[in-house]
């Protein structure tokens, strides 16, 4: 698509018509909401501590009778709830006010939200949710045995949803991490948090269904869905199941309304423990391994087409050079059925899977090749590219104000981006620039200029000074446009 000035000038100013252009990119709203409590929001050395693991599986048998079914939880939520705890968060906000005499000018006001938090290491580390602390200025933890403790931020971690936060406390309750993969739906679970304010409030469900990629609140999204009900205030609380153990952090819920409609979402075990490991390692981002496979789901159409019997796992459609799939001996054309162990439908669970590994550890990949069934081993190693540097732009141009950074599959990974994408990508914006007013967004990828491919920062830089009239090729949500300046 192609946008001139003069037909800009024929229709609607210059920022609509921009808008305009990607109209078709916009992406539906998620289907679930968080569930944190915040005003206007609905969202639901050898003596060293050590994350814990519960490998058993539990037994799973019918209740025999009647004194079966009269059993009760309350020796779960004894032993699981005391490492439940509220997580407080204070935001200084600027808000418009009006007043007889001087009018309407900001006023600062204080606001307070509420949410839950799992204690993990006894020397006082504690996941949470990012919503429930994205932004907040002082945090605060209330134990169940109502102790207060100020908290400090380790590590946050957007793209998943969590934040480890720190007292300053020993010997503390914890719950120890269940092992994903002996999760089963039917397994029963307790979900544990403060709902709406009210303290170390228990439900119980089951596990209603695993590997859930289409929530669509957090890049990595590979969800354990639970009936037990779960409401505003239960973010960063916990799922539990009849060991105590830590199945998952209850992050979001399927609800028009905001109340639970027993449709709710947690985020496994596994992920929380890499992304606890990452923090007590002090690392400031959690490094998540990348196969550096591009992949499609495998339809009942396609499987007909590739003579299979039924549709399974994915189809690899492209392979980034030099990347951990590639030199694992991965091939286009493979349909990779597992990951580590786990089976795999979509895009979203070949990420997760391979995102939760051990970096440095060797990753079974099993696929299917020519009607054989192949396991290669792929290395659980980050993403190329490194962190090249952003790079301001000034000058009289229509990028003028953006931030840029070159695209690499470690940029676009941390950014949300497609990895295979090449160009420069906007970070960020001055709001009083020249590209925020005409209507560039972050996020927006820049891969040609005046029919020159734009392969990093630099050149983009170069490019925008040295010409007086540019046709900027742009990528956003999926959509591609070129745009006459």
């Amino acid at each position: 698509m192609l946008i001139t000035r003069a037909n800009l000038l024929k229709s609607l100013p210059f920022v609509a018509a921009l808008s305009a252009a990607f109209a078709g990119g916009a992406v539906a709203g998620p289907i679930a909401q968080r569930v944190g409590l915040a005003p206007a929001v609905q969202r639901s050395g050898e003596d060293e501590p050590t994350l814990q693991l519960v490998q058993s599986s539990p037994l799973r048998v019918l209740p025999s009778g009647r004194g079966d079914a009269q059993l009760s939880f309350a020796p779960v939520v004894e032993r699981a709830g005391p490492a439940v705890v509220n997580v407080y968060a204070q935001r200084v906000v600027r808000a418009m006010s009006r007043d007889p005499f001087f009018g309407r000018f900001s006023a600062p006001r204080v606001e307070q939200s509420l949410g839950s938090g799992v204690i993990v290491r006894a020397d006082g580390i504690i996941v949470t949710n990012n919503h429930v602390i994205q932004g907040a200025q002082a945090l605060k933890v209330v134990l169940s045995d109502r102790r207060e403790f100020d908290a400090e931020l380790v590590l946050a971690d957007p793209r998943v949803d969590l934040a480890v936060l720190r007292i300053r406390e020993d010997g503390l309750p914890t719950l120890p991490f269940a092992d994903n993969h002996n999760t089963q739906v039917g397994d029963l679970v307790l979900a544990i948090g403060n709902p709406y304010g009210l303290e170390r409030t228990v439900t119980s469900g089951i596990i209603s269904a695993l590997a859930r990629t289409e929530v669509g609140v957090s890049d990595y999204a590979f969800f354990i869905q639970t009936d037990a009900a779960v409401n505003r205030g239960n973010s960063g609380g916990a799922l539990v199941d009849m060991s105590g153990a830590l199945v998952g952090i209850n992050s979001a819920i399927f609800s028009e309304g905001g109340g639970s409609n027993g449709i709710g979402f947690a985020i496994p075990s596994e992920m929380v423990r890499r992304v606890v490991e990452s923090a007590v390692s002090g690392g400031r981002r959690v490094v998540r391994p990348w196969l550096g496979a591009r992949v499609q789901v495998v339809t009942q159409e396609l499987a007909n087409s590739l003579g299979l019997s039924r549709p399974e796992g994915v189809l690899v459609t492209g392979l980034y050079p030099r990347s951990a799939g590639e030199r694992a001996g991965l091939r286009e054309g493979d349909i990779i059925l597992s990951v580590g162990g786990t089976e795999v439908r979509d895009e979203g669970g070949v990420r997760y899977q391979f995102a939760t590994q051990r970096p440095g550890s060797r990753v079974p990949v099993l696929v299917l090749r020519n009607g054989r069934r192949i396991t290669l081993n792929a290395n659980a190693e980050a993403p190329p590219g490194g962190a090249p540097e952003a790079r301001e732009l000034e000058g009289r141009h229509p990028l003028s104000g953006a931030r840029v950074v070159t695209l690499t599959p470690a940029t676009a990974e941390d950014a949300g981006l497609d990895p295979f994408a090449d160009g420069v990508f906007i970070q960020a914006l001055d709001r009083g620039g020249v590209a925020a007013r005409i209507g560039f967004r972050p996020g927006d990828i820049i891969d040609e200029i005046n029919g020159q491919p734009v392969r990093d920062a630099a050149q983009l830089d170069r490019a925008m000074m040295q010409a007086r009239s540019w046709v900027i090729g742009i990528e956003r949500n999926g959509q591609r446009a070129e745009i006459r300046f």
